[in-house]
């Protein structure tokens, strides 16, 4: 497993504490503020990226955003124009050396809780979802999004991105929807199992297309976190790893620290050795802790350098847990 952390496109703190901490490799978003005449998904602002991280010592292994897509999503008139750029980003992450894409199919909006300023384990700060504060929820302005509609525009996506992801040697890694739960708002998600992102996968198949493995959506949803793990690593579809947890249900989850959830994180980690999976992991929507105002909820720092610590000792346990199996056999 390769340990990455989220970072923004410019170098701050985060950066030089992720490699005091060991951290050697980077998710990356589309760089917005780079100024001139080009747009963030153009070769350019990729290759400057890429190469600020690696004048860091960090590896862009991934980029988790995406150039406008909602009128692909809802399937709009302007969707072409939008699969078009989205074409050419694929080419140009492929160009730069980027290797995989983390993309999702949310239409409308996307995470989404109801609060942000729930309290966890000695105070600290999480984000949460309770389904009956939307149930009165006025649509938005896309009316009412039904499942079949999003499946059909998922298909008529993957059918044009997958061969230039192909061509380009992208890796499209597939966010599950977040939360699990359907409608919201007149919005359907359709990415709430592991069964629907097999199904989404297998609409064009391809060995460059498969999953971001977001552990605290499927646990949500109910899932055996060790099984989809090994599910989709033996069709090897997975491309990148949210390693994060919850407690509670489609209906009302809230986050929570690494090991203060409803997973047995030890036993997730271990079904990732056990696999093979060497691709990139991070951690994700950390507790608020003392001392942060939570401007920016799930991703703030002290939670991020509690949730490194947490999954580095996870993956030594399992790496020694893997060479005594080996020795003894």
């Amino acid at each position: 497993m390769r340990l990455a952390e989220f970072f923004p496109s410019q170098p701050n703190r985060l950066w030089r504490l992720a490699k005091q901490m060991g951290v050697d490799y980077a998710v990356g978003p589309l760089a917005w503020e780079e100024k001139g005449q080009h747009k963030p998904w153009d070769l350019m602002p990729l290759i400057h990226m890429k190469q600020r991280f690696a004048d860091y010592g960090l590896t862009l292994e991934v980029i988790e955003s995406m150039p406008p897509s909602n009128n692909i999503k809802l399937g709009t008139p302007e969707r072409d124009e939008e699969i078009e750029v989205f074409k050419q980003f694929i080419v140009n992450m492929g160009a730069a050396g980027i290797p995989v894409l983390c993309y999702n199919f949310m239409a409308q909006f996307n995470w989404f809780r109801t609060s942000t300023t729930t309290r966890t384990r000695g105070g600290a700060l999480v984000s949460s979802y309770d389904h009956s504060l939307m149930l009165d929820a006025p649509l938005t302005e896309a009316g009412v999004v039904t499942e079949e509609r999003l499946w059909d525009n998922l298909n008529y996506f993957l059918t044009q991105i997958v061969p230039v992801a192909e061509k380009a040697k992208v890796k499209l890694a597939l966010h599950p929807d977040d939360p699990p739960i359907s409608p919201i708002r007149g919005v359907s998600r359709i990415l709430r199992s592991a069964d629907a992102l097999q199904r989404a996968i297998d609409l064009v198949p391809s060995e460059y297309s498969g999953i971001t493995l977001c552990q605290g959506t499927l646990a949500t949803a109910g899932e055996d976190i060790p099984a989809v793990i090994r599910r989709f690593s033996e069709q090897n579809k997975l491309f990148f790893v949210h390693f994060r947890d919850v407690r509670g249900t489609p209906d009302k989850f809230e986050e929570t620290f690494h090991d203060d959830g409803k997973t047995n994180m030890l036993e997730a980690m271990e079904a990732y050795y056990e696999a093979g999976f060497d691709g990139p992991a991070r951690p994700d929507h950390v507790p608020t802790m003392d001392g942060e105002d939570n401007a920016n909820p799930g991703y703030e720092l002290l939670g991020r350098l509690y949730g490194v610590g947490y999954i580095k000792g996870l993956m030594e346990a399992a790496a020694a847990k893997k060479k005594a199996e080996a020795a003894g056999r």
